[in-house]
């Protein structure tokens, strides 16, 4: 079982967040949300509350198998503005540990930190700009080395499956996948 620590900040996209973290925890992960804010409750775009696992500044992030970064406005602002998280995020992707980011965060957070200079990665489209360096695909979801990037909302599903078939295999993500009926839905 991996450690996985999804990333919450005030602005963040329901579905980005809450897709992904729900299939890696089907598919056995250990998952624990953190909020990057002042308190543990985290504002959605939409207006929904979440109660994070943890705050930042509680956790110890040397037993990640994988960050994960929600996108939305301004969500994946409020995270690039957290100095501990980009700290974090550099460390973590300097040895070469499994970084997933969605719809404005691969732009607005990998991508203004130089973590995606020279590598393939998708986003929201708009936020292309901001991946310096980076072979914007336009794919629902792109993985180049350790870093897994997606579009936006409605490919936060493809997004956690794939992010669970790195982890656990192909076989676990792909039952998990059948059981929430993505892989029948998929087949219209």
């Amino acid at each position: 079982m991996a450690k996985v620590y999804v990333f919450l900040a005030d602005g963040f996209e329901d579905v980005e967040a809450l897709a992904p973290i729900d299939i890696l925890r089907r598919g056995g992960q250990e998952v624990v949300t953190v909020s990057v804010m002042d308190g543990q409750i985290v504002e959605s775009a939409h207006g929904v509350q979440v109660v994070a696992d943890n705050l930042f500044d509680n956790c110890d992030f040397s037993d990640a198998a994988l960050l994960v970064l929600p996108g939305g406005m301004p969500g994946a602002t409020n995270l690039y503005s957290h100095e501990g998280l980009r700290e974090t995020l550099e460390a973590h992707c300097t040895a070469g540990k499994l970084t997933g980011a969605i719809c404005a965060s691969p732009g607005v957070v990998l991508g203004q930190m130089g973590l995606l200079n020279g590598r393939r990665a998708t986003c929201y489209p708009g936020f292309e700009k901001l991946m310096e360096g980076a072979h914007y695909t336009s794919a629902v979801y792109t993985v180049d080395g350790n870093i897994v990037t997606a579009e936006g909302p409605a490919a936060a599903f493809a997004f956690g499956y794939e992010l669970l078939k790195i982890l656990a295999g192909e076989e676990t993500s792909r039952q998990i996948a059948e059981g929430m009926r993505y892989a029948h839905l998929m087949r219209l």
